[in-house]
């Protein structure tokens, strides 16, 4: 099915995979994992809680304990479909399946995953948990009739050549707007999404922008051009409450 022109199929499936917090994650059963439910390499299926990579690669913290991590220690080869959530038919909004690979998460991932999900941090040093990341290989976008796509990975993952020093900056640059800036926050969630007045605060800085959270709502705050360095993320910044600001009077 060809897709309509009326719509970008690279930004609506990267902002799914920066804004959704929950996800259905498939892996194929693992030889002598199958504990009557399936044979090997048959398909199985779980709901899991998401984060997303500086490019917004998807990042997961499970357990040894959990089917799924055994299936993909034997074979890393996964599926994660995200979802709108819109109001109304389900099947009316749009949804991505990426199709990745997992591999081992580093200190990166760990700290932008419980930013995202916060409660984690009470189990995620037990012995069984581990962090992986989804190294994505394509995505294929379904946004109602007439919108489908499929999108190489490296189409839809944000580009990180040159941005070292904003990567190695952006706890700090957390810190500093919810310290600081957190009616900013609110007013770029009001003001420039649509989303209600909340408790909203920074969970994630990256070259195209913010991530916002309030409880189980998140929010993309994208910036007008992509950006290297804390420098720019401060120009970026100034120039959103500049619009939202003019959006607000």
């Amino acid at each position: 099915m060809l897709p309509t022109t009326d719509f970008n199929a690279v930004e609506l499936a990267r902002t799914l995979l920066r804004r959704r917090r929950q996800g259905a994650l498939a892996t194929l059963m693992a030889e002598g994992k199958s504990k009557g439910i399936a044979k090997g390499g048959a398909p199985y299926c779980s709901l899991v809680n998401v984060a997303s990579y500086f490019d917004a690669s998807p990042i997961l913290l499970i357990s040894r304990l959990a089917i799924h991590t055994q299936n993909i220690l034997a074979d890393p080869r996964v599926s994660l479909m995200l979802d709108e959530r819109a109001a109304g038919d389900p099947l009316e909004g749009a949804r991505i399946m990426v199709a990745a690979t997992a591999m081992a998460g580093d200190a990166n991932d760990r700290r932008r995953y419980l930013n995202a999900h916060p409660d984690a941090q009470a189990f995620a040093d037990f012995d069984d948990f581990s962090f992986f990341r989804l190294q994505v290989e394509g995505v294929h976008l379904v946004a109602g009739f007439g919108r489908i796509v499929d999108l190489p990975g490296r189409q839809v993952l944000t580009d990180l050549s040159g941005c070292e020093t904003l990567m190695e900056a952006e706890a700090d640059i957390i810190a500093h707007l919810n310290a600081e800036h957190l009616d900013t926050m609110n007013l770029y969630a009001v003001q420039l999404n649509g989303a209600a007045p909340g408790e909203w605060h920074c969970t994630g800085c990256d070259p195209g922008g913010i991530d916002l959270q309030d409880g189980n709502q998140s929010e993309r705050i994208s910036f007008s051009q992509r950006v290297v360095d804390p420098a720019g993320v401060r120009a970026a910044l100034r120039e959103l409450a500049n619009t939202a600001r003019r959006g607000k009077t």
